[in-house]
């Protein structure tokens, strides 16, 4: 066998192992389950929204939408810049730091908007409802600690 056949053989063979892997993989582990969606699968499937509250929540949920949208695509812009800034200087030159100093306004930019989205969530809620939703918001903020 020459040498460029029982390379690609091996290459072969490991691409198939990976792809075993990865396939053994998300068929025994769970999938983790992010702490945002938690939190909405509680707001939707289990505090027993009424029909102004489901209509207010779509409303919200649809501005932090747009928000959320414009600020990542901010932040897409930002890595833009910083990767011409860097291949520009090829160091933390001026135009890295102003770059870098963009793009973490516009993850504290996302962060207030999602802060804003989650108490704006909260205000349509009875105060039974907004305890459960507390806990949720507390152990979503803490998820990684536990």
């Amino acid at each position: 066998m020459t040498r460029a056949r029982w390379t690609a053989l091996v290459a072969a063979i490991a691409f198939v192992a990976a792809l075993a892997g990865v396939f053994v993989g998300r068929a025994v582990l769970p999938a983790p389950v992010s702490p945002s969606t938690e939190l909405h699968e509680l707001l939707h499937r289990e505090l027993d929204l009424d029909a102004g509250q489901k209509a207010r929540l779509e409303q919200i949920e649809a501005h932090y939408a747009l928000r959320r949208t414009a600020i990542e695509a901010a932040m897409r812009a930002d890595n833009a810049r910083l990767a011409e800034a860097i291949e520009a200087e090829h160091g933390y030159g001026p135009g890295v730091a102003a770059a870098v100093d963009a793009s973490h306004a516009d993850m504290g930019r996302l962060q207030k908007a999602t802060l804003a989205h989650v108490f704006a969530m909260r205000q349509i809620l009875r105060p039974d409802q907004a305890e459960r939703y507390d806990r949720a918001v507390v152990k979503a903020l803490t998820a990684d600690q536990q």
